[in-house]
């Protein structure tokens, strides 16, 4: 595994650790400032429209895994492909399940850092 391939999947992984915590600021430290996300349903949305989705799921809890099935590295870009298998619980509510496949384009920085640049995310509700 190369350093890249390495360093890529530590964004992952600090990526479901944030998330977990609910750590926002250290998501948007993970992603590009003209990141762009498409989920099913909704116009694409970029960084300070997810920052605001984010922060106002205070106080859910949120639970999944990422499992990378395939990934690419094209010079300074690179593909990731993933199943994801979240469940979000709300403070006083049923846990909501919502898994499926995933597609992210991350960028490497001049700092030498991989960050997510673009990301579609197929996730549908599951029982």
């Amino acid at each position: 595994m190369s350093e890249d391939e390495k360093a890529i999947r530590e964004v992952v992984a600090d990526w479901m650790e944030a998330s977990r915590s609910g750590d926002v600021a250290r998501v948007l430290c993970l992603m590009t400032d003209d990141a762009v996300f498409m989920v099913p349903g909704q116009e694409p949305f970029g960084r300070e429209a997810f920052a605001a989705m984010s922060k106002s799921m205070g106080g859910m809890r949120l639970e999944g895994t990422s499992e990378i099935l395939e990934l690419q590295v094209l010079g300074e870009w690179a593909f990731i492909r993933c199943h994801l298998d979240m469940t979000v619980t709300p403070p006083d509510g049923a846990p909501v399940r919502r898994s499926g496949n995933a597609l992210t384009l991350l960028r490497k920085d001049a700092d030498g850092r991989w960050r997510l640049a673009r990301d579609a995310n197929l996730l549908t509700a599951r029982r």
